[in-house]
């Protein structure tokens, strides 16, 4: 039950595991990294990354929030129960995760609607490509960056970093 009613990051609305409702309102003033996720990817080591630069920064108003995802290569076939138990018996993931949920089609999560709206990745083409795309979102509620799978959560320690120093 994703729902997003108005057109900025902060009137966004997304669903938990538990089925209540996530309000971005909450993050106003944070910097925040939005993330699909999924278990059984090639990328799933960068779980432990982004929990570290979690660790690092959540005293300075930093949030990451995951989103599993199963549309890429069903790398997330268990269900809300069974990811938050892999990801933190696994990797120590103590970050929101959301209810799971599509990045793309005609189910996409309106939270993913927005982001790819916001920042359309290379030529324009707003396709979520695969598991641990990530977002950033600065204190103001804009979309600065969008990363590939391929660049890890050490990579953009220094742009978070920036961010929370401003």
């Amino acid at each position: 039950m994703s729902s997003s009613s108005g057109n900025t990051f902060y009137d966004l609305k997304t669903e938990l595991p538990s089925g209540q409702t996530y309000d971005f309102e909450q993050l106003k003033g944070k910097v925040v990294l939005i993330v699909n996720v999924a278990s059984k990817c090639g990328f799933t080591p960068q779980y432990k990354g982004l929990q570290a630069l979690y660790d690092k920064y959540k005293e300075r108003d930093f949030v990451i929030l995951g989103f599993p995802c199963n549309q890429f290569g069903g790398q997330e076939p268990g269900d809300d129960a069974a990811i938050a138990s892999f990801c933190e018996l696994n990797h120590g993931v103590n970050f929101p995760l959301m209810k799971k949920s599509d990045v793309n089609g005609d189910n996409t999560n309106p939270v993913y609607q927005w982001l790819k709206n916001e920042k359309p990745g290379l030529m324009g083409l707003s396709r979520i490509k695969w598991n641990f795309e990530k977002f950033l979102i600065d204190k103001n509620g804009k979309v600065l960056n969008r990363w590939a799978s391929t660049t890890t959560p050490q990579a953009i320690d220094a742009t978070v970093e920036k961010l929370l120093a401003k």
